[in-house]
């Protein structure tokens, strides 16, 4: 019996992975996403980065595929300190994010990831509301993205004539647009789409092409067109203010200086990973359609003009949204440029943990 307890034991250990890591501080680290994901790679390539900078004095232990953390309630999660640090999806959010969901439909125009990243560290300088969205985490990182064109899986669009009837799953900012074109838009985390796309749930998918292959969509739906909705920055990599607190001075530091780190490793995982999605569908049966420019300047327009209705309808959580939007438009006609942002969810300023 010894011997039957002995074996499961090792074969319980062998599937949950490595052993857990040895440091002085050992942190947990959770995401909705599989090791193989490009956001989970820069994760990675992050950790790595922090586990050299301390001296191997902090280490890592990940949790994968959801395994510990959810896409719609990862800020209470990481917040309860569930996990120490994750990946935290304010657009997906249950409640108690409504400026930073609607802030991610602001950067009509934005060209580059650099400066959705740049407009956002901006915005959450400038605007204490960001703070206290975020009170009890501690941001480090935060994420643009590549620009999503649309993902069907039997109707192709070509022209904005063809969303309608189309029921489509869609980030916040884009589900106006998508009912003033008679589509169906639905809100959900990405990692459900998959089988929604196959169960014909839904009849595609508003994403970046890197979904193509990194999220397998090739799968399941056989259309994407080249459109270009436009879209922001938001915080994406979070930790527990309570488990901030408890390490010291120092690797606080260490922490927070990591910021840069994080964003160049996902805009440089993200830019690539698009790349390799247009490459994948040529040679999966995925049909690319380009998109009119006549028809993306009319989408540009819609896009704005719903824009400013979201910001004007946060009013009724007692947010002035306007502010906010005229500011991101400004920087965006500026030219986006760096901003210092306290990544302390409470608005404090940088390594002010008292």
């Amino acid at each position: 019996m010894r011997q039957i307890l002995t074996l499961l034991l090792c074969l319980a250990l062998a599937a949950c992975g490595k052993p857990a890591p040895v440091a002085e501080h050992v942190i947990s680290y959770a995401s909705p996403y599989p090791p193989g994901h490009p956001f989970s790679k820069a994760d990675i390539e992050w950790m790595k980065h922090v586990e050299t900078a301390s001296g191997g004095r902090i280490a890592f232990k990940t949790y994968w595929s959801g395994a510990l953390l959810s896409s719609d309630m990862s800020m209470t999660e990481i917040r309860h300190d569930l996990a120490n640090i994750g990946l935290i999806t304010p657009i997906y959010s249950r409640g108690g994010a409504h400026m930073l969901r609607a802030q991610s439909g602001f950067y009509g125009g934005i060209q580059t990831i650099e400066d959705q990243v740049a407009v956002y560290d901006c915005l959450n300088a400038k605007f204490p509301e960001f703070g206290r969205e975020l009170e009890g985490l501690v941001v480090l990182a935060a994420q643009g993205g590549n620009f999503p064109g649309v993902m069907t899986r039997h109707k192709p669009i070509r022209t904005l004539a063809d969303f309608k009837g189309l029921r489509l799953r869609a980030q916040s900012d884009a589900i106006d647009v998508l009912r003033a074109l008679g589509a169906d838009p639905v809100n959900m985390p990405m990692g459900e789409v998959y089988s929604a796309l196959a169960k014909g749930v839904i009849d595609g998918v508003v994403a970046p092409a890197d979904t193509i292959k990194s999220l397998h969509f090739s799968e399941v739906a056989h259309h994407f067109t080249a459109l270009r909705f436009s879209r922001g920055a938001y915080p994406a990599r979070a930790m527990s203010k309570r488990a901030f607190d408890r390490l010291p001075a120092d690797l606080q530091a260490l922490l927070l200086a990591s910021k840069p780190v994080w964003e160049k490793a996902l805009n440089g995982q993200i830019s690539r990973a698009d790349k390799a999605g247009l490459q994948f569908a040529t040679t999966h049966k995925v049909e690319i359609i380009p998109f009119p420019q006549a028809e993306q300047t009319k989408l540009d327009t819609l896009y704005n003009h719903f824009a400013i209705d979201q910001a004007k309808r946060l009013s009724v959580f007692g947010i002035d949204g306007m502010p906010v939007f005229e500011e991101a438009q400004r920087l965006i006609a500026a030219g986006s440029k760096p901003c210092p942002a306290s990544p302390i969810g409470d608005n404090r300023p940088i390594g002010d943990t008292k």
